[in-house]
């Protein structure tokens, strides 16, 4: 096939039209990522880069003569044309990637992404691409069991056998999970934990035969494609979960196999539906988070008013107790506040009141023993009171320690905490009946931006456009399409869409 042009996508991802008779493919390279053919329609810059004119201009009608992988290495040599007309275009996929343009003997006319790799190797115009040396670079091999021993026996335990054993082979981890789990290891086993030195080597080194047999099996047949999937779970329950591209395979691994997948015919067309998808899968996921953050701050907003009655609704309680225990207690509260008071009358200080108390109660003072503390800063004291009529098992009566105000009399103390009480459960039916409002509000606005997340989503993702409708055109009820071509409206590539033996008129 024939070179017809070429475009670029963005500044590093080009497509190469190409053609012969009736027959037409787009081949897609992105630079350190991918290279497939391609049905889509990507959108191309308007203006082209001076990388792609430097293509256009070296490689327009010139034949694709053949594609080479480079060695064992992510290179591949794309040449066009023959002889001392031909130009290659060597790919990168590793890293970050590079293409570069060259005349027939690898001297290169245009390079993507110039750099230097150590002292001696530059990537630059004018200079020679170094296919010699990559494409000499090999595997080490593991030509024998011992030679698998030796590599083992270095390295420590609790390595991952997967990702010490990638740099001695030629191909890559899935290949190497694929024929672990076949042959029985775990996915991720290590070195002591999965995997035994002593005992496991010849079942991983008929495992690594069986995975350079598949590898080879895999070269030389057409692979059919597989876009394994991943489900996400939104965040409202009624749309069900959405499933988004996780990888593209060559192979069904066993690692993968029971996951949710689409099969296709090529791995041209997994690969190639991947990428034309991954974007539009972007926005779902983002659609997805902001979903999901919505609706958190909805149910933040909700526990944070409930924590707030949850308080109000324990104040109310803890100061009903305390005035129904100041009740019981009356006498002994009384008692309690006049001794300290007279105390106070004497004009001692603080610490030798707080001596006093200590002293009497060690002395067996029934009143003394029951204060607890004395906050005669603010005219407090506090006691221990409990239910005189309670049972002594009854875990619900323990003591509570209580706060009394020496300046009020006893009864005047339960009064205040039934104040109080009433106080708390105002606030209480306030806060709820203002919560239930701030509930609905932020409700109305989370559903509202619901739905401006989701119009956003059907925009950003509308249909591409197909190539007919531009003109008139129709599907007739037994299921075929008529297309009105005027006269000066008829490009030969339109033509070409519609199926051979279609009635022209």
């Amino acid at each position: 096939m024939r070179v017809n042009n070429i475009y670029d996508i963005d500044n590093k991802t080009y497509l190469i039209k190409l053609n012969r008779q009736e027959e037409k493919s787009t081949l897609l390279f992105e630079s350190g990522i991918r290279l497939h053919l391609t049905k889509f329609d990507w959108p191309k810059n308007p203006a082209p880069s001076s990388f792609t004119m430097k293509l256009r201009k070296h490689l327009k009608n010139k034949r694709l003569e053949n594609v080479n992988q480079v060695g064992v290495d992510r290179v591949v040599d794309l040449q066009f044309g023959t002889g001392e007309a031909a130009y290659h275009v060597i790919v990168e996929l590793y890293d970050r990637g590079n293409v570069i343009l060259t005349d027939l003997n690898y001297i290169n006319l245009s390079v993507l992404r110039p750099r230097k790799e150590g002292d001696d190797l530059r990537f630059a115009v004018r200079e020679i691409y170094p296919i010699d040396r990559i494409s000499s670079k090999t595997s080490a091999g593991l030509g024998s069991i011992e030679e698998l021993k030796r590599i083992l026996d270095q390295l420590k335990d609790g390595e991952n056998l997967k990702r010490a054993l990638n740099p001695h082979v030629e191909y890559g981890s899935a290949l190497i999970e694929h024929v672990l789990v076949e042959a029985g290891f775990p996915a991720n086993a290590c070195i002591g934990k999965g995997y035994s030195k002593s005992d496991d080597a010849d079942r991983l080194f008929v495992a690594l035969k069986n995975a350079e047999n598949l590898l080879q099996q895999l070269r030389h047949e057409d692979s059919k494609g597989f876009i394994i999937q991943r489900e996400e779970k939104r965040a409202t329950a009624e749309n069900g979960p959405l499933l988004t591209f996780e990888s593209f395979e060559p192979y069904l691994w066993c690692h993968v196999k029971n996951s949710p997948r689409l099969d296709r015919d090529s791995f041209h067309d997994a690969v190639d539906e991947f990428f034309s998808k991954v974007e539009s899968q972007k926005l779902d996921l983002k659609v997805i988070q902001q979903e999901k953050g919505a609706l958190k701050k909805l149910d933040n907003i909700k526990k944070d008013h409930e924590n707030r009655i949850r308080t109000l609704q324990a104040q109310a309680e803890d100061d009903k107790v305390k005035a129904s225990l100041i009740e019981m207690n009356v006498d002994v509260v009384e008692r309690a506040i006049l001794a300290i008071r007279s105390e106070l009358a004497l004009q001692k200080s603080w610490k030798d009141i707080s001596d006093i108390v200590k002293l009497s109660a060690a002395q067996g003072d029934t009143v003394a023993k029951l204060i607890k503390g004395l906050k005669l800063e603010t005219n407090q004291i506090t006691m221990l009171l409990s239910n005189p009529y309670a049972d002594a098992d009854d875990d619900d009566e323990k003591p509570l320690k209580v706060d009394i105000d020496i300046g009020i009399s006893a009864p005047a103390n339960a009064r205040k905490y039934y104040d109080m009480k009433r106080t708390a459960t105002k606030k209480e039916k306030k806060t709820v009946e203002a919560s239930v409002k701030a509930f609905k509000s932020a409700e109305k606005k989370t559903k509202q931006m619901l739905r401006e997340v989701a119009t956003t989503s059907t925009i950003q993702k509308a249909r591409h456009v197909f190539w007919f409708e531009k003109f008139f055109w129709c599907i007739t009820s037994d299921g075929k399409g008529m297309f009105s071509f005027e006269i000066a409206l008829n490009p030969i590539q339109d033509q070409r869409q519609v199926e051979q033996g279609a009635l022209n008129a």
